[in-house]
């Protein structure tokens, strides 16, 4: 018994050698530096966009479609994830994140071919969040369907 209880304790120093210091209140600032911007430059992109007389939904589809190519741009060239490093959840904006999702294991799997590595692979991450967001709209449709009339 005594033996376990001084493993347990050597095992705790070490994980407390190991374990590198976190800075809390630091990683709080950088993820909220890091997602107020992607959300500024959103919101910038969507004003300018209003300049050209854009309807508020056709701006934010242009805005969303926008976001999600340049996060597929960045993560294939590896930037995401090293400013993901940088700022911790500030780059889980909702949709920066599952392009992110879909784009990662798409670039993981690439040396096992198109088919079977990017096109099997693509949704391994995103694939529940598409699936149960397909089938909840379409519960929430028929809802409204039968209730709302």
């Amino acid at each position: 018994m005594e033996n376990t209880i001084r493993k347990k304790q050597e095992y705790k120093k070490l994980v407390d050698m190991v374990t590198p210091n976190s800075h809390i209140l630091a990683s709080c600032f950088r993820a909220f530096f890091v997602g107020g911007t992607i959300c500024a430059v959103a919101e910038g992109i969507k004003q300018w966009l209003f300049l050209y007389s854009y309807e508020k939904d056709e701006a934010s589809m242009i805005v969303n479609i926008i976001l999600i190519g340049l996060t597929a741009l960045l993560t294939g060239l590896g930037l995401f994830n090293k400013i993901g490093k940088f700022s911790g959840a500030g780059t889980i904006v909702p949709i920066t994140g599952f392009a992110n999702s879909v784009v990662s294991p798409a670039i993981e799997y690439k040396k096992e071919g198109w088919v079977l590595g990017v096109g099997a692979k693509m949704f391994t991450v995103a694939g529940p969040v598409i699936v149960y967001g397909i089938g909840t709209s379409v519960f929430v449709g028929f809802i409204y369907y039968f209730l709302g009339r």
